[in-house]
């Protein structure tokens, strides 16, 4: 019995080998995430096509997701190849571009940017860009949000003289609610979750978004490198089918997807709530467009990516002219 045991166990190896697998090929691919900030709301896809099997699915062995410190370092780690996948502000990855970092949209989540400029309602109302004249701005000097905060300026016939800038560190809402500034820049599906539930909850803020006045350029998105793209493309097809999949679990199922974020994000534990309220402020605002009910999530179109370049351009947030097809790519969007 046990020689035929093994005869047969021989049999099904030898098969096997003949058709060219072996236990390497079987292997999911194994990848790394870097992450523009700390964990938020926009980031659940990771989270939940890791615990839902999306990306086991498609042979993907998601090894680690990692908090950042920036936009614009999270585009030179995956443009040095310290990371294989990232996530980030993709006005931001034109930037990086244009400074030679070899990084390439796959999916731009925020259709519309969710950037704005925010006050204490009970002491500030912005209701138009000239409103900021003479204020104090708390703003991070780098990155995203300065990135943005320079073309809203200049898209508003404002510059850095009309107001006081104050350099903030995240948390920001700590500057606003101790007065120490009396505005910040941040983002209405990531800083204003949290500072409504230190402030006094919806109404507490007033809020200026940078979309309406100007600022139109995609959000944050799915990004990877050149190499990556051309050296493992089957990969990055097979993730962006993954995390597109996870996309649409996220948006069907917001509170899941913040409890599933919650206890697999370090620390977060107890934050499932200001989680569940990001992902609802990107669900009522930013997810969506005439673009994604045609294609599904996370679409990008040619014609949006030279709207945002060109809004970066006129604005002199890009210095050099960069060419749509060389920020982005739509070929791992198709779905089957």
């Amino acid at each position: 019995m046990l020689r035929r045991s093994l005869i047969k166990v021989a049999t099904l190896a030898a098969f096997a080998g003949a058709l060219g697998f072996s236990n390497a090929a079987l292997a999911a691919d194994k990848v790394t995430v870097q992450l523009d900030w700390v964990v938020r709301g926009n980031h659940a896809m990771f989270f939940v096509g890791k615990e839902k099997g999306f990306f086991a699915k498609n042979d993907i062995d998601v090894a680690e997701i990692r908090k950042g410190s920036g936009s614009p370092d999270a585009m030179r780690l995956v443009g040095n190849g310290n990371a294989d996948f990232g996530f980030g502000d993709l006005p931001t990855l034109a930037v990086a571009r244009s400074q030679s970092v070899p990084v390439v949209a796959l999916a731009a989540v925020n259709q519309h940017s969710p950037l704005a400029i925010m006050s204490l309602a009970k002491t500030v109302k912005l209701t138009k860009p000239a409103d900021l004249k003479g204020l104090t701005i708390g703003i991070h000097p780098a990155g995203s949000t300065y990135i943005f905060f320079k073309g809203f300026l200049a898209a508003n016939g404002l510059t850095e003289k009309d107001m006081t800038l104050n350099s903030v560190s995240p948390p920001y809402e700590s500057y606003l609610l101790l007065g120490r500034v009396q505005t910040v820049v941040g983002y209405v599906d990531a800083e204003v979750p949290e500072l409504e539930a230190k402030a006094g909850g919806p109404g507490s803020l007033s809020i200026m978004m940078g979309a309406d006045h100007g600022w139109k350029a995609y959000g944050s998105g799915l990004f990877t490198s050149e190499t990556i793209i051309k050296d493992k493309p089957d990969v990055v097809a097979r993730f962006v089918k993954a995390y597109r999949e996870a996309f649409d679990y996220v948006v069907a199922h917001p509170e899941e997807a913040a409890e599933i974020t919650a206890k697999a994000a370090p620390g977060y534990a107890d934050k499932k709530d200001v989680l569940l309220a990001q992902i609802n402020a990107d669900i009522a605002s930013t997810f969506t467009s005439p673009d994604t009910k045609d294609h599904g999530l996370g679409w990008m179109t040619k014609t949006q990516w030279e709207e945002t370049l060109k809004t970066l351009t006129a604005q002199g947030v890009l210095k050099a002219a960069l060419s749509a097809d060389g920020v982005f790519t739509d070929k791992f969007l198709a779905k089957e």
